[in-house]
């Protein structure tokens, strides 16, 4: 009666690259901007504390005619069993009809969207002419994160490397992160796109044991950690340093210094959500910062209706919460394509 799409990790793997949901996570930016988009509240739920959570986020987008939810799990423990750390699944819906479109394997929809948005963060935060990016964490995130900035940050020479607690595992990731880009991102591309994304990656990527020491030669700082604590202090970063923040998805959780908020200009994907279950969330419980001392949106920041960074000096920080529309388009968009492609699995119910 309700045919749909079902289509599994594998054929999601396929059929992304990360510079098609690069463009479609700024398109999903400039729809809720535009008021064509609506997030519906959050539902969270934390099983172990720091070891295992889930999430669901849905939305509306009226201008692609969907609506949907993505359901995601992140269980740290999951490494030591042979499985992901993260699952999720997408459900898309017909907003004219409630008939269902699709259901799709949503873990690396999650991991692309949410690299998609640093590398979106960076492009319009970060200084231009930045030549050396950050990345605190060695998790399943941190590939997706480098990549995307690696392909809006031109510029990029250097990237470090940093676990806040094992300088082991910085030093293993710092020497296969090159050949993973290669093999997982830039394969997808040929001729002269191969070329040129190849050439990104051609960067030094240098493992630090010594965050302070990391964190002050950086231009741009990428955090994708489940830290509960600040790891990045106000009197390490430089300024004219860019921070994008990933890890903080929910209340508590928290990677950078709080004083940073009141010395830089702070950008969201969402005010509502940033300021309840994002890093933006202790800066205003503490009373460094209110509301309305949010810049903007990042979805005005790309429309031209905000003001990026104004000078070569301050301090940007983008707080990335992840938002509900960004799997819904990217979702819509593996669908658009599975439909001409026949790809996945016809179901009707």
């Amino acid at each position: 009666m309700f045919p749909f799409r079902v289509i599994n990790q594998e054929t999601t793997e396929e059929m992304l690259d990360m510079a098609s949901v690069i463009e479609v996570v700024e398109q999903a930016y400039q729809m809720k901007s535009d008021q064509q988009a609506t997030l519906f509240p959050l539902i969270f739920h934390e099983f172990v504390e720091g070891r295992s959570d889930m999430d669901i986020k849905s939305g509306h987008l009226p201008a692609a005619n969907v609506f949907g939810l993505k359901l995601v799990s992140w269980f740290g423990d999951n490494a030591e069993k042979g499985l992901p750390q993260l699952v999720g699944t997408v459900m898309v819906l017909d907003s004219q009809t409630g008939v269902p479109l699709g259901i799709l394997s949503g873990e690396h929809i999650t991991c692309m969207r949410t690299g998609a948005a640093g590398g979106i963060g960076a492009k319009y935060l970060a200084r231009p002419e930045s030549e050396s990016l950050l990345m605190v964490g060695t998790g399943h995130q941190a590939p997706f994160q480098i990549m995307a900035t690696l392909m809006t940050m031109e510029n990029i020479k250097r990237v470090y490397i940093c676990h806040p607690k094992s300088a082991e595992k910085a030093q293993r990731f710092s020497e296969q992160i090159k050949d993973k880009l290669l093999t997982r991102f830039v394969s997808k591309y040929t001729g002269d796109e191969y070329e040129r994304y190849a050439r990104r990656c051609d960067v030094e990527f240098i493992a630090m044991d010594n965050l302070e020491e990391a964190a002050g030669k950086a231009d741009i700082i990428i955090t994708a950690t489940p830290s509960r604590e600040p790891m990045i202090r106000r009197e390490w970063v430089k300024t004219g340093t860019h921070i994008t923040c990933i890890g903080a998805d929910m209340e508590g959780k928290q990677e950078i210094d709080e004083r940073l908020f009141a010395a830089g200009r702070v950008f969201v994907d969402d005010v509502g959500q940033a300021v309840r279950v994002g890093e933006t969330e202790i800066p205003v419980k503490k009373g460094l910062i209110t509301e309305g001392d949010i810049a903007a949106e990042i979805g005005n920041v790309i429309l031209g209706r905000a003001a990026g960074r104004k000078t070569a000096e301050e301090i940007t920080i983008f707080d990335s919460t992840g938002i509900a529309i960004q799997d819904l388009l990217t979702a819509t968009h593996i669908l658009k394509v599975a439909d001409k492609s026949g790809a996945g699995t016809i179901v009707d119910l």
